[in-house]
């Protein structure tokens, strides 16, 4: 028999405040959204402003701040943090932005040049009229265009094409008509659009262009031995397609000036375009050999809390005889000017988090800022900024996501400045990415028809200083996209 009964136990369990949970979503956000979410604040909070700096109490007093009164009376909640905010992160993609100039003046309108263009979809369905379908398959054409990816390829076979136009729109075709609408798509521009496979992508630019003897030599190797090909196993072709090395040399030569992506050459719409475009979060400028470090707040507004709310709260607290309809003004009013209050807190602690964080980054990578050469990055994780800066490594990890600084050297992403060290020769840390250039330009000025294995690049790194194992220089060379020296072999 089971009854109820009561327990009682002991919990410590931690809580944001709110002032800390709108710190930590603000420290995520890039210049450009925090415009943005200023603009939704400003548009649910009638308690808060655009304009000077005005301080006023949530009791109904106002008076003008003294900010360097508040810099020393405020606590900032990020200051040594012992919470996980593991739950408030976003893992936003780049968005789209603006050059603005640093400060809190005017932004600079920097004009970005670009002409008026189509989507890559929408230029393929322009090539529709032009041919002669009828009403019916120009439809069917249109719902194939939309099935390309963004390389140019159409990986749906005719038949699961076909199913999926039943399926959603209830429309009977037969496969041999939709394999005729794909091949007449296959001949769009760009040439090799439309493709199942690399293979067929490049023979159909191959059938595009003036058929010559070299043409010729370049489908047969691609019809023949493809795989050798793209393995680069040239003994074996030359077997199969019985040609000899200058010929093979080439039909190799036409292969390597045709696209394996045809879609990816296309620049796309304006705002595609735009949205390749970084506005940069701070700027590092050397002012008479003086690394100057500045946040952009171009396009940030100031804000203070509104002077007509604070005087409603205290005139509604100063009516003696309150109906409940008052007291629920009373309420409503407070709790807008404490959430203005807490979000000009956030934006203010948030800037200060940020430029804090970049100049512990300048302070290590002070002579990359210099001079702008990989080779003088030091190794550098969040727990170094975090050690510097009296932050928890958490709030660094917050701060150097999505955000972007312009330097004399072009603009980078924070999380450029961060990496691993291994050991030299002489015992110091040195930074992977150090290592990861020399091992680019060692495959750069490598001798093609002889390409440098693994052993000899570990080496030839070695001899250089750099105490690295083979399995090492393997994971760097395919983080580097750089493949085995097989492949990067040439005839």
């Amino acid at each position: 028999m089971t009854g109820l009964s009561l327990t009682q136990e002991q919990r410590l369990q931690q809580k944001l405040s709110p002032s800390q949970i709108q710190i930590v979503k603000l420290l995520e956000l890039p210049s450009c959204e925090l415009g943005q979410r200023i603009n939704e604040e400003l548009q649910d909070n009638p308690a808060l402003e655009e304009g000077c700096d005005v301080d006023v109490n949530v009791d109904g007093a106002s008076e003008h701040s003294d900010k360097e009164d508040i810099d020393e009376e405020y606590v900032n909640p990020l200051q040594n943090e012992d919470f996980d905010y593991n739950q408030y992160i976003q893992d936003d993609e780049t968005p789209d932005y603006r050059y603005y100039d640093v400060g809190s003046g005017e932004p600079e309108q920097r004009d970005i040049p670009f002409s008026v263009g189509v989507s890559f979809g929408e230029y393929l369905k322009s090539q529709i009229y032009l041919t002669k379908m009828d009403k019916p398959q120009r439809h069917i054409a249109k719902f194939v265009v939309g099935n390309i990816d963004e390389d140019g390829y159409l990986r749906r076979t005719a038949e699961e094409l076909c199913d999926d136009l039943m399926f959603r729109e209830g429309l009977t075709v037969d496969t041999k008509e939709m394999e005729d609408i794909i091949r007449q798509i296959k001949q769009f521009d760009p040439p090799g659009v439309g493709a199942a496979n690399l293979k067929e992508c490049l023979l159909i630019q191959l059938e595009q262009k003036p058929q010559t003897e070299a043409i010729a030599k370049a489908k047969r190797v691609l019809t023949v031995a493809f795989d050798d090909f793209s393995h680069r196993r040239y003994d074996r072709l030359l077997d199969k397609v019985e040609y000899n090395d200058q010929e093979l040399k080439e039909a190799i030569a036409e292969i390597t000036k045709l696209n394996p992506k045809p879609g990816s050459a296309w620049n796309g719409t304006v705002y595609d375009r735009h949205q390749t475009t970084v506005i940069p979060d701070f700027y590092v400028e050397n002012q008479d050999d003086e690394l100057v470090v500045t946040l952009n707040t171009g396009d940030i507004p100031e804000l203070h809390v509104s002077q007509e709310y604070a005087d409603m709260l205290e005139d509604y607290s100063n009516e003696k005889n309150q109906t409940a309809q008052m007291r629920d003004a009373v309420r409503f009013v407070k709790s807008k000017l404490d959430s203005a209050r807490w979000f000009i807190d956030a934006i203010k602690q948030r800037n200060e988090t940020l430029i804090k964080t970049m100049r512990a980054i300048v302070r290590i990578q002070k002579e990359w800022f210099y001079e702008g050469d990989e080779t003088y990055l030091k190794p550098m994780v969040l727990q170094d900024i975090a050690n510097l800066t009296g932050y928890d490594a958490s709030t660094i990890s917050r701060v150097s996501n999505s955000k972007y600084v312009q330097t004399e050297f072009g603009v980078f992403p924070l999380k450029f400045f961060f990496s691993e060290g291994i050991a030299n020769k002489d015992g110091e840390q040195v930074s992977t990415r150090e290592v990861k250039k020399i091992l680019s330009e060692l495959v750069e000025h490598e001798d093609k028809h002889n390409p440098l294995q693994d052993d000899e690049l570990v080496r030839q790194l070695n001899e250089r200083g750099y105490d690295i194992a083979r399995r090492t220089v393997a994971k760097y060379r395919e983080q580097l996209g750089i493949p085995v020296a097989r492949l990067r072999r040439e005839m």
